[in-house]
């Protein structure tokens, strides 16, 4: 209870300090999820740190989710923390492939990892970024993997090749096939043989 009602306390002061910055705002999870404009991030996140009452002192993750359904198809996450308050707030904007969203590294310095593997991962551009280029993909690598709409052949992958004594190049292979997953109850059992269940059915 006491959980909640500090929750509710910290939704209050978010939008009285937010205003208008805030499109929606909910408790989900345990967590205070605000969605904001997208030009309002650096200043939301800059009045979330320096404001007395909530104290987002630290930057957890930024990270993105792709909804290709959608016009704006991203969603940028932001994870901040209160050590202060003990308590943690979850930030959302919106964007497209186009589209970039400002860059909070002069509020948190230690975001510029997390929006370089955003931007190398899904191809979400931050603007004001101090060096925005890819950090885990390999030299040359084509296309943004996580993606909804990612291919998963007809690429290359890069590895070390320890008999030629050199990097190379080589067709990507996905080492198992695609499965189809049910998720029905392991205790309601399937409408098929499972593979090594023969015997038992016989």
């Amino acid at each position: 209870m006491g959980d909640q009602a500090n929750l509710a306390a910290l939704q209050e002061r978010v939008v009285t300090l937010l205003g208008d910055r805030i499109i929606e705002q909910s408790i989900a999870y345990g967590e205070l999820t605000v969605l904001l404009h997208r030009e309002t991030i650096v200043d939301a996140v800059r009045m979330l740190r320096d404001d007395a009452e909530t104290r987002f002192i630290s930057i957890v993750d930024v990270c993105g989710a792709d909804y290709p359904e959608r016009d704006e198809r991203f969603d940028v996450v932001y994870h901040l923390l209160s050590p202060n308050k003990n308590v943690r707030i979850r930030l959302k904007v919106r964007t497209d492939a186009d589209t970039p969203v400002p860059s909070i590294t002069p509020v948190f310095p230690g975001a510029d990892w997390f929006e370089r593997e955003a931007y190398d991962f899904f191809g979400i551009l931050f603007s004001g970024h101090p060096d925005l280029r890819r950090i885990l993909t390999d030299y040359g690598f084509d296309g943004h993997p996580l993606r909804k709409d990612f291919p998963t052949s007809g690429y290359v992958e890069v590895r070390y090749d320890e008999e030629r004594k050199r990097v190379v190049y080589e067709p990507v292979k996905l080492p198992q096939e695609f499965r189809q997953f049910d998720f029905l109850s392991p205790w309601e059992g399937t409408d098929y043989v499972l593979p090594g269940d023969e015997k038992k059915s016989s």
